[in-house]
């Protein structure tokens, strides 16, 4: 059966309407893997070499082992922002004589395959055999090197156990940064020694290899927890109880100053405010807001005037980051009707650049505090505001023209990423580096004076031009019109 799935999978992969039109996307991802992959292979053979450079009268061993909780903080982070757990058509399956447990085993078996798990062992396995070279004794390493392998196994279903504990929360990450800042804080401040811990419980394997059955019962109770949780949810039903929650109507009046685009802003406005994934859109405005105390307290940031476009860019323009890459991806889910209406389509996009407009004043008004950090930062972040009228909200919604995949507006709020594809890649290019590239070669040839002014000259301009870029904006759309509700139609 499993021989089955197996070909199923490869199946729908190659013959999804989205492969040839994810194939950069693809090329893009295999160049990402084989880079981390030569970077941890260099990890893995030279840390023995730079802990003993850095710790030259310290067990390099003992300092490794301890550098173990950074890494197992960091791993389980990355892991819930980046890996989703592995899925299948189940439901078509359901229908035929397959136990339910079968496929649940064939979805976390895959998931043990993940690119998350193997990536490690390019670091564990290379610094394991280092240190055998250097003297240490095979019967020493080798247990150690399986509980690491066993322990990344652990997080791997960690993760999708606090995912699907979180997962009906709006902000689902903050429990998971809360425990993650209690147990840093508890190290930072002395007040229990987690790297002593971590690093003691690996020594203890290593030093007694029958100890390493303590991980394998947990990656058991990991494995049972995962295979318990996904078995409940596999019924032909599971997704057709609906939640009866009492209806509160806002009042946006407002909008109608805004004319014939004011029913668009406010189907718009609804729909941001009713559904999960778009209501994370709102809530990390202030993730983007507090982005910029991440690096102006620092001395070592405050001399670095080219970093300031790049952060007012970002604090700024998070919204108009965050909704405009999915447009119109966002109404994926009744494009059709939509498109059968009889709408203009150029005030259905004004609609949204509006919106986006609206957030990057709202996002430079809340931002006028970082004065307190010096002058320049907030002139950096006006030239930012205005760059972000004026060009990357045009980049926006031109970007979106190439939109060709469904997204599920029920579906967990932050950090999702499907319906992402290449276009939400690439466009990061002209969005981020483009104007922090202008802004510090300006800076290095002329002046900070010149490198902002050159960022608001850029943005007046994209607003002087804005009636011909919509245009050129809104046949684009036209034109891949029934390409998008082609691809729309369809599931990934």
């Amino acid at each position: 059966m499993i021989k089955h799935f197996l070909n199923l999978e490869w199946k729908q992969y190659f013959r999804s309407s989205y492969w040839q039109k994810s194939l950069g996307l693809n090329v893009l991802l295999v160049f990402f893997a084989l880079w981390f992959i030569v970077m941890f292979l260099s990890l893995g053979f030279g840390l023995l070499f730079v802990l003993k450079k850095t710790y030259p009268d310290q067990d390099p061993f003992v300092i490794a082992n301890g550098l173990l909780f950074y890494w197992l903080m960091v791993d389980l982070m990355m892991r819930f922002f980046l890996q989703k757990l592995p899925v299948m058509s189940v439901k078509p399956l359901l229908t035929l004589p397959i136990k339910r447990s079968t496929i649940v085993h064939f979805v976390l078996g895959k998931s043990a395959l993940s690119f998350f798990n193997f990536l490690p062992l390019f670091a564990i396995i290379p610094f394991s055999i280092m240190l055998i070279k250097e003297g240490y004794e095979a019967s020493q390493i080798l247990p150690w090197m399986f509980a690491l392998i066993i322990v990344v196994l652990i997080i791997n279903f960690l993760n999708f156990i606090i995912e699907a504990l979180s997962s009906k929360t709006d902000l689902p990450f903050l429990p998971l940064l809360a425990t993650v800042g209690v147990l840093y804080g508890l190290e930072y401040f002395n007040i229990v020694s987690m790297t002593s811990l971590v690093g003691n419980a690996f020594m203890g394997i290593s030093n007694n290899p029958a100890l390493i059955l303590i991980p394998i019962a947990l990656l058991a109770i990991a494995y049972a927890f995962n295979f318990k949780i996904l078995r409940e949810k596999l019924f032909l039903d599971s997704g057709l109880k609906s939640k009866v929650t009492e209806v509160k109507a806002a009042d946006l009046s407002w909008t109608n100053r805004f004319g014939d685009i004011a029913p668009f802003m406010q189907l718009d406005l609804k729909l941001i405010w009713r559904n999960k994934r778009t209501k994370s859109s709102v809530f990390i405005m202030v993730i983007g807001l507090v982005y910029g105390l991440f690096f102006y307290p620092q001395p070592i940031y405050r001399d670095m005037v080219w970093l300031f476009p790049f952060i007012g860019i970002f604090v700024t323009g998070i919204f108009l980051i965050n909704f405009g890459q999915f447009i119109p991806a966002w109404d994926s889910g009744y494009y059709k009707m939509l498109m059968s209406q009889n709408i203009k389509y150029e005030q259905y996009l004004r609609s949204k650049f509006v919106l986006m407009i609206l957030s990057v004043v709202i996002m430079f008004v809340l931002s006028i505090p970082y004065v307190y950090f010096g002058w320049k930062i907030l002139i950096a972040h006006f030239a930012a505001a205005i760059y972000n009228i004026g060009v990357n909200s045009h980049i926006m919604l031109y970007g979106g023209s190439f939109n060709r995949k469904k997204i599920d507006l029920n579906q967990r709020a932050a950090f999702n990423y499907q319906g992402t594809g290449a276009v939400q890649w690439i466009i990061g290019l002209p969005l981020m580096i483009l104007p922090m590239g202008i802004f510090a070669l300006m800076n290095w040839l002329v002046g900070f004076e010149a490198g902002i002014a050159l960022l608001i000259l850029l943005g007046v301009a994209g607003i002087v031009f804005h009636k011909k870029l919509m245009k050129s904006i809104t046949q684009r759309y036209l034109d891949s019109k029934y390409k998008m509700i082609d691809a729309f139609s369809q599931d990934n």
